[in-house]
């Protein structure tokens, strides 16, 4: 499967991506897998995938825990290096193309004190809300690249 493939699958096609790297094969091994898993497993447990009900949580928190992305993704490039291309390629797109912009606009407001006014907070909310869309479908990208045959973004339990 080529690259372009892949995206076209998940609907990440309008990610900007040279051509030439799209016509290129994707196939993860076992150290992409293992990447991809870690990060799918942080993806699940933080707000970046979870709902957040209006009246709960905290909008600087939830900031941060967006943020906290970027470490962590360093931290587990850094751990597979150059024999985890596959799972890099897409991280760093992902950080750089649609993590950054989000970050960037809303730690500059949070500077700012932005979170004192409510109407920003629910901007903050709605935007928070499109960005998890996206999230949720990198998160079952790595999912699926980590050989995870349950989608456990949807699962439960019931106690």
């Amino acid at each position: 499967m080529k690259w372009s493939e892949w995206l076209d699958k998940w609907s990440m096609n309008s990610l900007k991506i040279s051509a030439g790297f799209l016509e290129m094969e994707f196939c993860p091994n076992d150290n992409d897998k293992n990447a991809a898993w870690q990060m799918y497993i942080d993806l699940l447990t933080r707000i970046t995938t979870q709902p957040i009900d209006a009246d709960d949580g905290d909008e600087l928190t939830a900031l941060k825990s967006i943020h906290g992305l970027f470490g962590l993704t360093r931290t587990v490039i850094k751990e597979y290096g150059r024999h985890g291309l596959e799972f890099t390629k897409i991280a760093i797109v992902v950080l750089n193309q649609i993590i950054r912009p989000f970050t960037a606009k809303w730690h500059k407001i949070s500077l700012n004190n932005g979170f004192d006014d409510q109407q920003t907070c629910l901007i903050f909310r709605k935007e928070l809300d499109e960005l998890q869309k996206k999230l949720r479908v990198y998160t079952r990208m790595l999912g699926e690249m980590s050989g995870v045959e349950e989608d456990l973004l949807n699962f439960e339990s019931k106690i």
